[in-house]
């Protein structure tokens, strides 16, 4: 049995620098036609030199892979020519709370503080990205920070809004209410729940941010990326770190799902009966809600079964050690 997915896009995506990058870029530039790239290193990717810098560091990495890095901006309270200088460059603008996830210090304190830029990319149509969590109780961060995304979608109607790495039931329903609200969803919240994480023995390989939540919230957003709710977007939030933080008191957050993602989601739809929706989750949604085209690729997968590797270098994968039914044979960009 075979499958094949027209330019799978990846719309949230870690890749660090320096040797990580080199290590980890390939995982995903083999598999993904494009992939929007997170700003969120030290120093943040906030100025357009250090943007088209990094971009190039990202094209060198992926050797002859075709693959197209869509390079984001850190937010941050930006005057219009610099956003006009950057525009041409940019895919968007990645907020961040401050202090709510990796790398995110520098982020955003009050949004009320920042909304000369809101206005500014509005007018210039460029697209926002949240990181949407308070630092309130940490199963509730995501749930509390939906009335800023409902505030910010009824006043700036035409800023298009991505609630990242969403979590929640409440997530999912507050799509259907805001024609200019979208989301993405990462492989492992279709997957697994706290008790993954947490249940047993503590699992620091399966922590990430927004941490995973319970049962009745991943299946409303399994539903929603089965059924290709037209709102939703695949976006992995892959994201790389060596055994020593991860294994660790100070558990650094995140899972490295990058080798995994197409054979995992081919088996995850194909386990509901629903891989004819898959195209749309990984790929037709994305172009068709940010009006773009990516390069053109084919991946082909058969199920013939892969051992996943219990490393790739320093680091620890998803589903590390187990064997896949599915997995990439093939790619072509016919």
């Amino acid at each position: 049995m075979e499958f094949t997915i027209d330019s799978p896009i990846d719309m949230h995506l870690h890749l660090r620098e320096g040797a990580m990058m080199e290590r980890v870029t390939p995982l995903t530039s083999n598999d993904f036609a494009a992939a929007i790239i997170m700003p969120n290193l030290v120093p943040p990717v906030d100025n357009l030199d250090r943007l088209i810098a990094y971009r190039e560091q990202i094209v060198a990495a992926k050797g002859e892979d075709v693959f197209e890095p869509l390079m984001m901006l850190f937010f941050r309270n930006y005057s219009k020519a610099e956003l006009l200088a950057a525009r041409e460059h940019i895919f968007g603008i990645k907020l961040y709370p401050a202090g709510a996830t990796t790398n995110s210090e520098a982020g955003v304190k009050a949004l009320d503080e920042v909304e000369d830029t809101f206005a500014l990319m509005e007018e210039l149509g460029i697209p926002l990205m949240i990181h949407g969590e308070t630092h309130g109780f940490v199963m509730d961060r995501e749930k509390e920070f939906l009335a800023s995304y409902a505030h910010l979608a009824e006043k700036f109607p035409k800023l298009k809004i991505t609630m990242e790495h969403i979590t929640t039931r409440d997530a999912v329903e507050l799509l259907d209410r805001y024609e200019n609200l979208y989301a993405t969803v990462t492989l492992h919240h279709l997957i697994i729940t706290l008790n993954d994480v947490a249940g047993g023995l503590l699992n620091p390989h399966l922590f990430c941010k927004p941490i995973a939540k319970r049962p009745e919230d991943r299946e409303a957003l399994l539903q929603a990326a089965l059924m290709a709710h037209p709102k939703l977007m695949f976006g992995s939030d892959s994201a790389p770190h060596p055994i020593s933080k991860k294994e660790c008191c100070g558990c650094a957050a995140g899972l490295f799902t990058a080798p995994v993602c197409l054979p995992t989601l081919v088996e995850l739809f194909e386990a509901h009966g629903q891989l004819e929706n898959l195209q749309s989750f990984v790929s037709g949604n994305a172009q068709r809600i940010h009006g773009f085209a990516a390069p053109r690729k084919q991946v082909k997968l058969e199920k013939i079964g892969m051992d996943v590797p219990a490393r790739y270098g320093d680091v620890v994968p998803y589903r590390a050690g187990e064997h896949l039914p599915w997995t990439v044979t093939q790619r072509s960009s016919n």
